[in-house]
């Protein structure tokens, strides 16, 4: 893959964060989601290392990881492929998720949340807007998939969080990129703090439908221009 290539992904340089295996899995996993790394494609570690300006060892290593999830398989001698998904295959994952989270967001409505714990999820809700308004597809999704974890974890279900993880990570919405160019990112990632908004008021019904209404944009934005045109 040529650094010309039109399919190369735009990464960041992570040459100074801590963490860096784990900020390059974080990275490259909503790089997958988000489509920035397409199925069908082989990506070798040396050409996505030269982009985040790292060696190669820990962008392997993070490839493999991604292999155990089953996001990207092996390719022999070559690199990494992104697993290609059907579109039955992202409507069931759609429709668990909205099993899970849905009546979980109404249960957190219902039983309360600290105020302080609110106000430590509204920096990530702006971040998810922050980045919406950039363009940074690869930030948007690494920042809603921690705000919405970490919602989920204030039930203090730990299998919870780690199945709408895997969900999550298997997920592609493809369709960001023409949100984004249509203006149409940011009035949804707003949603994230009128959402806080409705936990801390403690109104589960319109926490619940919120929800129902921020997933029901899933299903129409991963299957890309068609879907997005819907909303």
């Amino acid at each position: 893959m040529s650094v010309g290539d039109p399919m190369t992904p735009v990464l960041p340089s992570f040459s100074a964060r801590r963490n860096l295996r784990e900020e390059i899995i974080e990275t490259l996993r909503a790089a997958v989601i988000s489509g920035q790394l397409r199925p069908g494609v082989v990506y070798s570690a040396p050409s996505l290392a030269e982009q985040f300006g790292v060696s190669s060892t820990p962008v392997r290593e993070a490839m493999l990881d991604l292999v155990r999830e089953g996001l990207v398989e092996a390719v022999r001698n070559k690199g990494f492929r992104v697993t290609e998904l059907s579109e039955q295959d992202l409507d069931d994952i759609t429709h668990l998720r909205a099993l899970i989270e849905i009546p979980t967001v109404r249960r957190i409505a219902e039983d309360g949340v600290d105020p302080a714990v609110v106000e430590r999820l509204r920096p990530l809700a702006a971040g998810i807007e922050d980045a919406a308004r950039r363009q940074d597809l690869i930030a948007h999704v690494a920042i809603d998939m921690e705000f919405h974890l970490t919602l989920l974890g204030l039930t203090g279900n730990s299998y919870l969080v780690e199945t709408v993880r895997s969900l999550r990570s298997r997920s592609r919405i493809y369709g960001l990129s023409i949100l984004a160019a249509h203006d149409q990112l940011v009035p949804s990632s707003q949603e994230h703090a009128e959402l806080l908004d409705l936990i801390e008021a403690g109104d589960t019904d319109g926490a619940e439908e919120l929800m129902r209404r921020h997933m029901g944009h899933v299903r129409g934005i991963w299957a890309g221009e068609s879907g997005a045109e819907q909303h």
